[in-house]
């Protein structure tokens, strides 16, 4: 038998259909309209959170913006007068070495207080993973509880533990032999007042890293120890080999929000001792709110306020490239 002549372009073939007109991959003929609206479905499932967002946060920042190109005060407030003052405020703050001096001790208090909560808590995330399921339970159950307590809340729980005359800190330092620490004041001298307080913060963001680092080391396959202890590997050896690649990622991601957090910190400062003694111990976020609110220069401390997000931006930008570099050496 012969094999029958392929159809004549335009002829029907023997499905009644013409060769011209048959889908090259036997697709429907709406499937690009489906993959068009699939494409565009994440988007549209986004578009109520991102309004949300922007009415939540992006309308204050639009109003914090405008008022701080504004002077207000109480007198313009009780009289509904608008005073536009230019660039006035953002003058007089980056001419104002209060602000720089403040901007110092902000990124000090960042950094001392991030490197001391990742070692910590990376050493506490580790001690996690070695532990055994009761222990860890009990360790885990302490540290959430630590975590979950307002802040407000642990801040008076300090104020107590380290005041002056009733404290508890002060009657064990007098019981051990340290008699002179029996009426010490903890929150009348500067570093006295950045240690209660740096206790405090570290106090509260520890269990964060811990719990988070110890959920990561879930994720390595217990494979890649064997091997490592089969090549000889220590221990140094197979947590620089094996546990602090996996980790980095994890790492890089936790520093950047304990960037975030702690610079911006507010209420463990402003609780303990308003930003004192002598406004030694104010930050950029305690020091815009006493310029602002207590001082009733209210565009005054919108524009410190403004500042201190460029200023957290311009860090953030230098970690986020440092973040990106280290992805691309890794690829």
């Amino acid at each position: 038998m012969h094999d029958a002549p392929p159809p004549a372009c335009g002829a029907p073939d023997p499905a009644g259909t013409p060769a011209e007109r048959r889908p090259s991959g036997g697709g429907a003929p709406g499937g690009g309209r489906q993959r068009r609206a699939g494409s565009r479905l994440p988007y549209l499932l986004l578009l109520p959170a991102l309004a949300v967002t922007a009415v939540l946060l992006g309308w204050p920042l639009v109003m914090n913006g405008l008022l701080s190109f504004q002077n207000l005060n109480m007198t313009q407030l009780i009289r509904h007068v608008t005073e536009w003052a230019g660039t006035d405020n953002y003058r007089a703050a980056l001419g104002s070495e209060d602000f720089w001096r403040v901007t110092l001790r902000s990124v000090v208090f960042t950094a001392v207080n991030v490197v001391l909560i990742m070692l910590l808590g990376t050493l506490t995330g580790l001690l996690l993973a070695r532990l055994g399921p009761r222990m860890r339970l009990l360790l885990s159950a302490g540290l959430v509880l630590a975590w979950a307590m307002p802040v407000i809340a642990a801040t008076t729980v300090y104020q107590w533990l380290f005041a002056q005359r009733f404290g508890v800190v002060n009657w064990v330092l007098d019981a051990l032999g340290f008699h002179s620490m029996a009426g010490f004041n903890w929150t009348g001298g500067q570093l006295s007042t950045f240690f209660v307080i740096s206790l405090l913060i570290i106090w509260t963001s520890v269990p964060f890293v811990a719990v988070n680092l110890y959920a990561a080391t879930t994720t390595i396959p217990r494979e890649l120890y064997e091997a490592a202890a089969l090549d000889g590997a220590g221990a140094a050896q197979s947590f620089a080999t094996v546990t602090l690649p996996f980790l980095r990622p994890f790492l890089l991601v936790t520093t950047f929000l304990e960037v975030i957090w702690i610079f911006k910190a507010f209420p463990h400062i402003f609780a303990i001792n308003e930003g004192g003694p002598d406004r030694l111990t104010e930050t950029l976020p305690v020091y815009a709110f006493v310029e602002g609110v207590g001082n009733q220069h209210y565009g005054a401390g919108a524009a410190i306020s403004v500042l201190t997000i460029l200023i957290l931006l311009a860090l953030m930008s230098y970690y986020l490239r440092i973040a990106m570099r280290q992805e691309e050496d890794e690829k």
